[in-house]
């Protein structure tokens, strides 16, 4: 039936998006040390881009420092100066086999921008599943032109669309909450 597979496609778009707002979150800095905060960043080594996961390991000691420990360890010069070239504001140091990043903590003001661009990335999320609900309501309406869904059954799959928006939209809140938490938390 084409319209179980149009209405597994729209539940799993959604997902998507609010799996997608989760990894923008992710990038957000917070007070405490945070590897994911580095999972956006490109390094030039070796004629081509890479991710740090990809050129070592990276760990959290402690909730103040994230650590770098490359497998090339002549790559920590360069990797290092990608590191304090980047937009997150941070200052790598090294002592020859390790890079540590010192994630100093937040200041009030830093912290209420922080929030409002997690608001903005959610705000952007439910844009993108309430876009998703109007495309499947116009398949449904489609369906049911074309007769391939009767009426009733085309206002139930409309029910299940809202359903899926709103429990996505809920989550959605649910997740940028707990962000807005972790951030103005000191």
């Amino acid at each position: 039936m084409p319209h179980t597979q149009a209405m597994k496609d729209t539940k799993d778009r959604m997902k998507k998006s609010v799996e997608s707002f989760r990894q923008e979150l992710g990038s957000i800095r917070t007070g405490r040390a945070n590897a994911a905060i580095l999972d956006n960043l490109d390094f030039e080594v070796y004629g081509s881009k890479m991710k740090l996961n990809q050129l070592g390991t990276v760990t959290v000691p402690d909730a103040h420092t994230i650590a770098v420990d490359l497998w090339d360890k002549t790559q920590i010069p360069l990797i290092e100066k990608t590191l304090r070239a980047s937009a997150l504001n941070i200052n790598p140091t090294n002592d020859g086999r390790l890079i540590r990043i010192p994630i100093p903590p937040l200041t009030e003001e830093r912290r209420r921008d922080l929030v409002k661009l997690a608001s903005q990335y959610a705000e952007e999320a439910k844009v993108a599943v309430r876009n998703i609900r109007r495309q499947a309501n116009d398949i449904i309406k489609q369906f049911q032109k074309d007769g391939v869904v009767p009426e009733d059954n085309a206002h139930r799959l409309s029910d299940d669309v809202q359903k899926w928006t709103d429990e996505h939209i809920r989550e959605i809140d649910d997740v940028l909450k707990a962000k807005e938490a972790d951030i103005m938390e000191v």
